[in-house]
């Protein structure tokens, strides 16, 4: 190998070295000053972890009985918590006496969290309860119930609203804003602006 051609060689090695030491620090220094590349904040709308069409759905207490039965043609269940959201339900609610007819009722909307314990009915509210006999023999009336905005507790057969409720059972008739209302022993609490309506005691003979 000729001086000349080995001297060739070793400056093109370099002048090579030397251009791809550039490009790298060019590269850094437009890395250090350069404006830093903005986060992706979007989050977006929740989105459905599945949903169900014309579906019925049955919930249980601790010892195995059904709490509750509810249907809907439309549930979707989030994924960020895990609830059901309800587009126009209805449901029953089983006696702990068994052979007493169900609690049954609709709402325009419905929430149920993950565990089951929790319900919210949203919008008006209807629930119902075909007369009877009781197991003293003791003959009960239809009860209907008006209301909104309820919040239940299934497995407690409990509900509560601040909104206003009226209750018709047979002949009587109360109503007020705001109640509470154990279903499994029939006690009914106003809260405000109660008003009733009693038929008159029947003579004893």
């Amino acid at each position: 190998m000729s001086v000349n051609r080995y001297l060739r060689d070793r400056g093109l090695l370099a002048a090579t070295l030397a251009i791809a030491l550039l490009a790298g620090l060019g590269q850094l220094l437009l890395w250090w000053i350069g404006p830093s590349v903005a986060p992706n904040d979007f989050v977006g709308p929740p989105r459905s972890g599945y949903t169900l069409i014309n579906s019925h759905v049955t919930e249980y207490d601790v010892l195995g009985k059904q709490s509750m039965r509810l249907q809907s043609p439309h549930i979707e269940r989030r994924e960020d918590d895990e609830s059901l959201y309800l587009n126009t339900p209805t449901f029953q609610l089983p006696p702990k006496v068994p052979g007493l007819p169900d609690w049954d009722g609709n709402s325009l909307y419905g929430w149920v969290n993950k565990e089951g314990t929790l319900i919210k009915l949203q919008g008006p509210v209807y629930v119902h309860r075909p007369a009877y006999t009781d197991p003293k023999g003791v003959a009960q009336a239809e009860t209907i119930m008006h209301t909104s905005e309820v919040t239940a507790w299934p497995k407690e057969q409990r509900m509560e609203t601040a909104e206003a409720a009226n209750i018709v059972q047979g002949q009587r008739t109360i109503s007020g804003v705001g109640m509470r209302a154990n279903l499994n022993d029939n006690h009914l609490e106003l809260l405000d602006e109660s008003h009733g309506t009693f038929p008159p005691r029947k003579p004893k003979s």
